[in-house]
């Protein structure tokens, strides 16, 4: 695995910290700190600032779920790479101290600049990506198109939001339900077109 660079580090600390503060609530000098990172170098990574470096953040944390999220679905299936994506969510919440959530959602949920939405639009993106990689399992283990495409928007809304209630509980009893919810839906949803 390769060392990462400065400017890698620089956008996983801003991942990191939008997981737990959001976008609004995160200066420049916040994201450069929690990063490790001197405050000049990331404005030469990130001459945009703090909305670029959170575009980069939100690209990063997208790229890291959607092969996490490919690997588990190829490997096993829908319910067990749900399971397995539902166990990942539960070691960084409680990894964090319940203080992380999905910085995707933190910067979803924030009010775009007028000037600049470009976080938000990042932020859409990853939703897409992720519902869309669980869409195409679904088809493939038989789903019909559009019902494999509303269980994974339901699927991904419903973690979105159950990491949230997860945080503000502080307890991964969300994570329990949710799992035993989702699992037959996603079996009726193969079932279906089966």
């Amino acid at each position: 695995m390769a060392t990462p660079t400065p400017r890698d580090r620089l956008i996983a600390g801003a991942a990191g910290l939008l997981a737990r503060r959001g976008l609004r609530a995160s200066s420049v000098r916040e994201l450069a700190k929690y990063s490790g990172a001197p405050l000049g170098s990331t404005y030469h990574y990130f001459p945009g600032g703090k909305s670029e470096l959170a575009v980069a953040a939100v690209e990063h944390v997208n790229a890291v779920i959607s092969r996490a999220l490919r690997r588990e679905l190829a490997a096993t299936g829908p319910v067990d790479g749900l399971r397995e994506f539902l166990a990942l969510w539960r070691q960084i919440v409680v990894d964090s101290d319940f203080r992380a959530g999905c910085p995707v959602l933190a910067v979803a949920v924030e009010e775009p600049d007028e000037d600049d939405d470009a976080p938000l639009r990042a932020a859409a993106r990853a939703f897409d990506d992720w519902t869309g990689i669980l869409a195409s399992s679904l088809r493939e283990h038989g789903a019909d198109e559009l019902t494999a495409r509303q269980t994974a928007t339901l699927v991904v809304a419903t973690i979105e939001g159950t990491v949230a209630i997860c945080r503000a509980q502080r307890s991964t009893t969300a994570l329990d339900d949710i799992d035993a919810a989702l699992v037959p839906v996603l079996l009726r949803a193969i079932g279906e077109a089966g």
